[in-house]
């Protein structure tokens, strides 16, 4: 194998995809927005969440099956997960630069792993003692395929980053066990699959980077297996009906869109087109009629479950962390794909929004529900029995520096605006280095300089792709050194990306600014709980009201005026530094109006007391809950 590159998903040769990623450590931010969290997540986040996999057993769970401790096995079955995703976080923070803590800790769970390994290949440490016998007896429920899973994303993660092959050795002898056990009965092995999809990314990737066709075909038998009633028939494991012919996003939110990932991956490489329209299809349902205002995805507790079309409650919101994150996911290789910016908004959504609220400023403590309504009871926790979140925050801040560019054969595609620097090789030889200048997300302006260009030919005409993010409904026309620039329509994909095709020299700098006035943005009338409400938004980012700023209120009681004026506020020490959103409120108290009555004719309506005038502070979403436990609520009554 040719030495590794550090993308998180490498479409290099993948037929079907119009654009490739950059590797992770080719990006460098350097903003106030993202970088500090990445910061924290390297310094705070994984040295803590490595004491959680220690104190919890999990990681006794390994030395328990390698013989180096006695003990029971300790949590959930599927605790080894856990484990991986901490790895995978880990690889990718090493692809950004050394770090000696941290990757003594890597080359520790590296170790445990290896050591606990079965001569066949097999590996979790549940069914590795007293459960040996139950050993693929109850894929539906036992996760051990979705474990497997994340050990390959992991290994496939530190061969990128780290030129190791070690625990891509690991995860390859495990990924033979597999395809030597599950296929068509045809050929006399199982013709099962998971209860809960993983196995069919991370395989596709292991492809990828090994070049063995077994795993694709392996992915791509794992795909088709399913809706068939391989593992009962119900549409919570998305066994229903085949993917080539589901309608709508269904069932346990997180599974559906790994699932959609998976279908993703195997459409870049085999081009089915029937798939790919299930799974355009599939988008457009939770895009338009399943989906927060937040990115957030899952709107039932029972099941952890997409609902029906509409069914969007705001306090009981589900909202899984780690379903804004496969929505992340998902998204990223329908971008990868398609080369339509549609996909990267939605990515951006739930990124600032569904995504980040479910991690405290400090980096410690996490939500697993994300809710749109709070009556302050709703706090975040250092860690879970069941702690499939944030592990999975860890790995997508170490790898976010590799989501905000990419590449094809006509040049560099922009996809994520921050301050930073990027060296970024173009296809047709060369690297170009930009720099952005921006203090985006609370902040339209963008400056890119063409800062470097090594290796590229004098006379090499190349473009510069430039987002233009779909919450933006006007922005001024791009320049170039300060003249207005002409702006083309790619030739592949390239929908809402501005095209600036030329000769480009060191030091031109691109200027664009997207404007970013305060947004009152409505719910579709079928959405109960937000009739005659608006949510605020300004730019990517949600805003919501909370009881740390009207301390002595019931957030309900709140009115916004439709002529009331909402001011930004840049605000450096607060929640981190934010822009807060400002203006007057009416309150009107209901419970004193109502006089304690829960019913009442509509022709004897309580006559209302005369309204207060308050000030509101409306903060960005993500940063709720870091503060005073209080209210929070996103949608505000407005007349």
């Amino acid at each position: 194998m040719s030495k590794p590159s550090a993308v998180v998903v490498d479409t290099a040769k993948s037929p079907q995809a119009r654009l490739h990623p950059v590797p992770v450590d080719a990006v460098t931010l350097t903003d106030k927005f993202w970088e500090p969290r990445r910061i924290i997540n390297r310094e705070k986040t994984l040295p803590s969440q490595y004491k959680h996999l220690e104190t919890t057993g999990r990681l006794n769970n390994f030395r328990r099956v390698a013989g180096t401790f006695d003990g029971p096995f300790e949590g959930i079955y599927f605790n080894d997960s856990d484990v991986y995703k901490w790895l995978e976080a880990a690889a990718w923070e090493l692809a950004c630069g050394p770090n000696k803590a941290l990757q003594a800790m890597v080359d520790e769970a590296i170790e445990l792993i290896a050591d606990a390994q079965q001569a066949d290949g097999y590996l979790n440490t549940y069914f590795m003692f007293e459960n040996a016998a139950e050993r693929w007896s109850n894929l539906k429920d036992k996760h051990e395929l979705y474990c497997a899973g994340h050990l390959i994303q992991a290994a496939v993660a530190h061969y990128r980053a780290t030129d190791s092959e070690k625990l891509l050795t690991v995860a390859r002898r495990f990924a033979n066990c597999i395809c030597a056990t599950f296929g068509p009965k045809s050929q006399n092995k199982r013709e099962e699959t998971d209860g809960h999809e993983e196995i069919e990314m991370a395989l596709v990737e292991l492809y990828r980077a090994t070049g063995d066709e077994r795993y694709l075909k392996q992915a791509q038998f794992f795909i088709e297996v399913r809706g068939r009633g391989t593992i009962g028939g119900s549409n919570y494991h998305q066994d229903h009906e085949p993917l080539r012919e589901q309608k709508r996003m269904t069932g346990h939110a997180v599974r559906h869109v790994y699932f959609c990932a998976g279908g993703a991956d195997l459409v870049t490489e085999n081009g089915d087109e029937t798939m790919r329209a299930a799974l355009h299809r599939l988008w457009q349902n939770m895009v338009h009629r399943q989906m927060y205002i937040t990115g957030g995805i899952g709107s039932r507790y029972e099941g952890e479950a997409f609902g029906r079309d509409f069914e969007l409650p705001n306090e009981r919101a589900y909202t899984e962390t780690c379903a804004a994150i496969g929505s992340v996911m998902w998204n990223w290789r329908m971008l990868l794909l398609e080369a339509d910016a549609h996909f990267a908004d939605v990515m951006e959504l739930a990124l600032y929004n569904g995504v980040m609220s479910g991690i405290s400023l400090d980096g410690e403590s996490y939500f697993y529900q994300n809710p749109l309504f709070d009556d302050g009871t709703h706090r975040r926790e250092p860690w879970f029995g069941c702690a499939c979140c944030p592990p999975n925050i860890a790995r997508l801040l170490a790898q976010l520096p590799g989501y905000f560019y990419a590449v094809s054969d006509e040049g560099i595609w922009t996809n994520f605006y921050a301050q930073s620097t990027a060296r970024i090789t173009l296809p047709s030889g060369g690297t170009v280095e930009l720099k952005q200048r921006t203090k985006y997300p609370f902040d339209g302006d963008i400056e890119i300089e063409i800062s470097a260009l090594d290796g590229v030919p004098a006379d090499c005409e190349w473009t510069l792709f430039l987002r233009a993010p779909a919450w933006c409904s006007s922005f001024h026309k791009p320049k170039i050194n300060g003249k207005s620039a002409d702006v083309s329509k790619p030739k592949t994909g390239g929908v809402n990306y501005l095209s600036l095709r030329r000769v480009w020299e060191q030091g031109d700098v691109v200027s664009l600014s997207f404007s970013m006035p305060v947004r009152r943005t409505e719910a579709h009338p079928y959405v109960a709980g937000t009739n005659t409400r608006v949510a605020l938004m300004r730019g990517p980012l949600v805003y919501c009201l909370e009881g740390a700023d009207h301390r002595g209120y019931d957030l309900r009681d709140f009115v916004l005026s439709n002529r009331a004026r909402v001011e930004c506020d840049d605000r450096p020490f607060l929640l981190g530094g934010v822009t807060v959103l400002t203006s007057s409120l009416e309150c009107c108290p209901l419970d004193t109006d109502y006089n304690d009555m829960l019913y009442f004719n509509q022709h004897s309506r309580p006559r209302k007391c005369a309204p207060q005038h308050v000030e509101m502070i409306a903060i960005p979403y993500y940063a709720w809950a870091n503060r005073t436990a209080g209210q929070m609520q996103v949608w505000i009554r407005t007349r």
